[in-house]
């Protein structure tokens, strides 16, 4: 049975920090980095500049030469961001190691391999390509602690950088790490068994025409498989542009014209998967989750005795993993928010409905390539086909429907939508699961629901969805 999640519990769970100070500190940083709109504040080379500047002198407190490793995605933005951000790692005396286009996963790998002090990320994700965004990574791959953002901003929107300018001789070099890719792409073949191939396996290979399109297929074709590309020719404009893990549906098309055994779509910087099986069905991160739990959990490598996943997973997940007796730990929406409490609590499998999925053993960020390999891993250990490993694990409906609100607005005060979620709660007590929230970048409450019964939650959906239009004004569009 689902566990009921009242409005009030989770109004700040779509990700972002919590209500409070610390949340009114943040300037330009987000849940996961910096994001907006290319050479529109504050994603312009101005800004970006003095953010190296800053980055590099909080670097820079350590006692030896400082690097730092900068990797991007293809769109044509990040050409322009990474000179900048090069120029202001140099000034302040930081060594930039730069990689050059390739997946987020493969900067945070390649911080390690590289002892950096720091990786950056040029990438907006799943964005469109006129967007762009920067995230940072520590020592170890992770996503850099908000005390750090915290500390950049601060110094980034202060004095302080000018009084702390390096001599000629001091100034910071930049280098390109030729080999980056096949580092990466050896990295990811590691983390499949080397008793295993793919030989026989024919995988459709959807690279969003992102930063996966060089690595990604080479992966699948050195392990055997005979590999079927699709989006993997980037033109700095049409990344995430009806290819990749938002647009499935060419990638199930490729899968049932060319009879593949299984298809797999990444986003813009491929730390994201969604797969198809050989009928073309859809399969998205809570599928992943499932089998593969499973199938550690017999190889008795699965840690924490469950998998950690966040408020939006299905409740199907929830009763396939309690029938085999594992946990199903939720978080806040957001993958880091899935890192922390894996990190903190022993868990080596979690991710997100969205695909993110986060095995530890191997990396410290969601990896499309080697969720991937996981996959294909269970398929070729057990000769099945991925419908048959998939077989046990079904969704139940959901709905997501949004509210558009007043800024500034709180209907989920008020106590007529607060009695409409409580009808809803008891008609699916013990049968369903609610979760309802603000945004925590648009002006919209979200509403969550699922249950046995598609045509109840629907109902249910609308009534506690018009309830809280009504009580912010009736020109307000659902």
């Amino acid at each position: 049975m689902g566990t009921l999640t009242s409005a009030t519990e989770h109004q700040a769970s779509e990700g972002g920090p919590s209500p409070g100070k610390q949340k009114q500190e943040r300037r330009i940083f987000g849940t996961d980095g910096i994001r907006s709109r290319a050479n529109v504040y504050p994603m312009t080379a101005e800004m970006v500049l003095k953010l190296g500047r800053a980055a590099g002198l909080v670097l820079r407190k350590g006692e030896f030469r400082s690097t730092v490793v900068i990797g991007k995605d293809p769109r044509l933005s990040g050409y322009m961001f990474e000179s900048a951000l090069r120029a202001g790692f140099t000034s302040m005396g930081v060594h930039c190691l730069q990689v050059g286009t390739l997946p987020t996963p493969a900067v945070a790998f390649m911080t390690r391999a590289l002892r950096a002090d720091a990786g950056v990320v040029i990438s907006a994700s799943h964005n469109p390509y006129h967007d762009n965004g920067i995230k940072f990574f520590d020592p170890n791959g992770m996503k850099l602690p908000d005390s750090m953002e915290l500390e950049i901003e601060r110094i980034l929107f202060s004095n302080e950088m000018d009084q702390h300018k390096p001599t000629p001789m001091e100034i910071g070099r930049a280098t390109n790490i030729e080999d980056a890719p096949g580092r990466y792409i050896e990295f990811c073949k590691n983390s499949f068994p080397k008793a295993l191939r793919l030989n026989g396996l024919r995988v459709v290979v959807d690279c969003a025409n992102g930063a996966a399109y060089q690595v990604a297929p080479r992966v699948f074709w050195e392990l055997g498989a005979e590999v079927i590309s699709i989006g993997n020719e980037p033109d700095g404009l049409n990344i995430n542009d009806g290819y990749g893990s938002l647009h499935p549906e060419h990638m199930r098309a490729k899968v049932r014209e060319t009879r593949a055994d299984i298809g797999v779509a990444f986003d813009g910087d491929a730390d994201r998967l969604l797969v198809c099986d050989e009928k073309g069905k859809l399969l998205d991160g809570d599928h992943v989750l499932a089998m593969c739990a499973l199938a550690m959990k017999r190889n008795d490598t699965l840690k924490g005795g469950g998998v950690v996943a966040t408020v939006m997973s299905n409740l199907g997940l929830e009763r396939f993993l309690s029938r085999h007796g594992l946990n199903l730990i939720r978080t806040k929406v957001g993958d880091r928010y899935v890192l922390e409490h894996m990190s903190n609590n022993g868990y080596n499998l979690g991710g997100e409905q969205s695909g993110h999925m986060i095995f530890l053993d191997h990396n410290t960020t969601g990896d499309g390539i080697v969720s991937a390999l996981k996959v294909l891993e269970l398929m070729a250990a057990n000769h099945k086909p991925l419908s048959e490993l998939t077989a046990g694990m079904e969704l139940v409906p959901q709905i997501l429907k949004n509210v558009m609100v007043p800024i500034g607005s709180d209907p989920l005060s008020s106590p007529k939508v607060v009695d409409a979620i409580a009808r809803a709660e008891k008609t699916l007590e013990g049968t369903g699961r609610i979760l309802i929230r603000k945004s925590g970048t648009e002006p919209k409450i979200r509403v969550m629901m699922e249950g046995d019964s598609q045509s109840l939650i629907q109902e249910l959906v609308d009534d506690v969805c018009q309830t809280i239009q009504d009580s912010v004004s009736g020109d307000v569009q659902v």
